[in-house]
């Protein structure tokens, strides 16, 4: 089965993504039975194996609730079923696009997550300077609110990076080095994300960055950019963006051949340690 038609396209003519406050209310459902059983979220986060920060995210809207997260609370609270009943209408806070979110979901309990990108740095790598620079690089031209929105949305999704979650995720990025060539939104900017990379490199180990050169002869990933991401059930999901739209493939053979041409990729590409010293090199040359 794939999901190709259902959640493959946008429920508009434009990229704007769709406000819910289903976050919300399932925050405040949470807080509710929170209190009821008497626990402060400092009390309370221990109980699900969760820090502190993350209970308040989520009874604020601002996180969706990871599945184990709300298996653990529905038990430590007792909470009658309602809180895994209330999590199957959570979705994403607006700032995120519509075909995008059910993607975003998967990302929050991923193990596995691997990123080729060719036309932009990844989000999930993005400064805000650089996050910034790219929302208001693309027409239609986006109100101020729906800039904050964006913005906000997509360095939330960077607590997925953190090396202190329960069980953290690892990464895998390729990107071209054309795109950090572009100098997207000036030298200031590109000098900020190139340190941030760096930065990144060096605190998280449990992210591996590699750039495929700007001359490189056999190129598995001239379809496109594509992501991988595999479940704590070992499942393993992919999608592709376009314009407007965003495909999540769940066909296991479509699935095989993402896989090959990904694994296709990172032997074409930099290793890890020599991307590193591209970096730089690039950056010493701002």
């Amino acid at each position: 089965m794939t999901f190709r038609d259902h959640v493959g396209m946008t429920n508009s003519t434009t990229n704007e993504p769709e406000p819910s406050d289903s976050l919300k209310t399932f925050g405040l459902v949470h807080k509710a039975f929170r209190k009821r059983a008497g626990l402060t979220q400092e009390e309370f986060a221990p109980l699900v194996r969760y820090q502190p920060s993350t209970v308040a995210s989520i009874e604020q809207g601002r996180r969706l609730p990871p599945r184990v997260y709300v298996e653990r609370a529905e038990e430590v609270l007792d909470a009658f079923g309602v809180l895994r009943a209330a999590a199957k209408y959570a979705t994403r806070e607006p700032g995120l696009a519509s075909w995008f979110r059910k993607w975003a979901d998967l990302e929050e309990q991923a193990v596995t997550l691997h990123t080729y990108e060719c036309r932009v740095v990844p989000g999930l790598l993005q400064t805000e300077a650089y996050a910034r620079a790219v929302i208001w690089s693309v027409p239609p031209l986006p109100t101020e609110e729906q800039v904050e929105q964006r913005v906000a949305a997509r360095l939330a999704r960077q607590e997925l990076l953190s090396t202190r979650r329960e069980q953290p995720t690892a990464f895998s990025f390729i990107i071209e080095q054309a795109v950090l060539e572009r100098h997207t939104g000036g030298e200031n900017v590109t000098r900020e994300t190139l340190d941030h990379l760096l930065d990144l490199n060096d605190r998280h180990w449990n992210i591996e960055l590699q750039l495929m050169p700007l001359r490189q002869a056999n190129h598995a990933g001239l379809d496109g950019p594509v992501r991988l991401l595999e479940t704590p059930e070992h499942e393993w999901f992919a999608y592709s963006e376009g314009q407007q739209t965003g495909v999540l493939i769940s066909d296991r053979k479509e699935i095989s051949l993402v896989q090959q041409r990904y694994a296709k990729m990172r032997s074409q590409a930099l290793t890890p340690e020599d991307s590193v010293s591209l970096l730089r090199e690039m950056r010493g040359a701002l």
